[in-house]
């Protein structure tokens, strides 16, 4: 975990660029979608100062309003529990994906809070009209670093297109965290691992309402 959390600033400042407004549902192509709404929320960002000067709650309020209807979070929870997942119970699989969403909630609108300068690059989509399953290719671009590859796997669904899965230098999001959900449920079971994150959530906040103080 320690791996995915160095290198989520450039990946969930990708991520929280998915912001948008009711017309993404009548988006046919996923990568001019993506293209439209990161243009969009460039714009927003680089104009917002309260964000850019560490305004978590507004960074979360954003987040939670303009980007999370557009995310399979419990498609992206089963990837991560991996095989385990067939063994919790529909009470439990709730409760993980609500936990699991926190988690990347939080971690979400603190990278939009670091939001500086970066820019993206949009590579060739290679989809074709028929497809419901894609990968999106983009490039963040970073001054005086180097450009970080970060991909979309997005999923149609009856109501527009879905994130499941973001891969930021070749490293899947969801899948990264596998090796200690499984860990966790070893040793604590199902139960433990919504424990583990529900500790890790209260860390979170906490954290923030101390930079708050």
């Amino acid at each position: 975990m320690k791996l995915l959390l160095a290198k989520f600033s450039a990946l969930c400042l990708g991520l929280s660029f998915l912001v948008v407004g009711s017309a993404m549902a009548q988006e046919s192509s996923p990568d001019a979608m993506i293209k439209r709404v990161t243009d969009e929320v460039l714009t927003i960002v680089r104009a917002d100062r309260d964000i850019q000067n560490g305004n978590t709650k507004k960074a979360i309020d954003l987040v939670e309003n303009k980007v999370l209807p557009y995310f399979n979070f419990q498609r992206m929870t089963a990837l991560a529990v991996g095989r385990d997942w067939n063994k919790a119970t529909p009470e439990q699989k709730k409760r993980l994906s609500d936990e699991f969403r926190t988690l990347l909630v939080r971690t979400y609108s603190n990278a939009l809070t670091s939001y500086r300068n970066q820019t993206v690059s949009y590579k060739p989509f290679k989809g074709q009209d028929s497809d419901t399953d894609v990968i999106v290719k983009t490039e963040i671009l970073q001054p005086g670093s180097k450009p970080v590859q970060l991909d979309y796997a997005v999923e149609k669904h009856s109501d527009g297109w879905k994130v499941y899965d973001v891969i930021v230098g070749g490293i899947s999001l969801v899948t990264n965290y596998r090796d200690t959900f499984r860990q966790e449920v070893s040793t604590s079971g199902i139960d433990g691992l919504i424990q583990m994150l529900v500790t890790k959530n209260r860390q979170l906040e906490s954290g923030k309402a101390a930079d708050r103080k």
